[in-house]
C-alpha cells in the first residue's frame, strides 16, 4: 500500500437531514434535503459538497499537470454541475459535468490536453472513473 499522504475524518448522523463536521471543527454543515427533491432546503447537501470538493481537487491537478509541463495555467475557474439521476431499479447514480475556464492557455488544444491530463491524475476522477459519467468542458465547448 502507498504511504497515506492525508486523511479526513468527517462524522454525519441523519442522512440527508442532518449536521455533519470535520474532526478538526474547519467544517461544520447543516445537510438537508433540497426543494428540488421535496425537501425545506436550508442547507447544503451531499451533492453539492461533491461539487465543491471535485472542483477544486480538479483544479489542482490542473496546475500541477502545467507545472509538470513548465506552463503558467493562470487563473483557473472550474463550473462543477453534479447531478443526481435515478438508475431505474430503485437506487441513485451521478453524473459530473467539469466546465473549465484557463483563460491564460491562448491555444485551445494545450488547454483541451492540459484538462484531459489533470482527469488522468486527479483523485476525484481516478475514484470515480468507470463508476460515473464525467463530462468535459472548455470555456463550454467539449473536449
Amino acid at each position: 500500500m502507498a504511504k497515506i499522504l492525508y486523511t479526513a475524518h468527517a462524522y454525519v448522523t441523519g442522512g440527508r437531514d442532518c449536521q455533519g463536521h470535520t474532526s478538526d471543527g474547519e467544517l461544520e454543515v447543516n445537510l438537508r434535503v433540497p426543494k428540488e427533491m421535496g425537501g425545506a432546503g436550508g442547507g447544503t447537501n451531499p451533492e453539492q459538497l461533491f461539487a465543491v470538493g471535485y472542483a477544486a481537487c480538479f483544479e489542482s491537478a490542473l496546475a500541477t499537470i502545467a507545472r509538470r509541463r513548465h506552463l503558467d495555467a493562470g487563473a483557473v475557474a472550474i463550473d462543477s454541475a453534479v447531478s443526481l439521476l435515478p438508475t431505474g431499479d430503485g437506487g441513485f447514480k451521478l453524473a459530473v459535468t467539469l466546465d473549465v475556464a484557463l483563460t491564460s492557455v491562448a491555444d485551445r488544444e494545450t488547454a483541451a490536453d492540459l484538462v484531459r491530463a489533470a482527469h488522468d491524475v486527479c483523485p476525484y476522477s481516478n475514484a470515480t472513473r468507470g463508476n460515473i459519467d464525467v463530462t468535459l468542458l472548455l470555456l463550454g465547448e467539449p473536449i
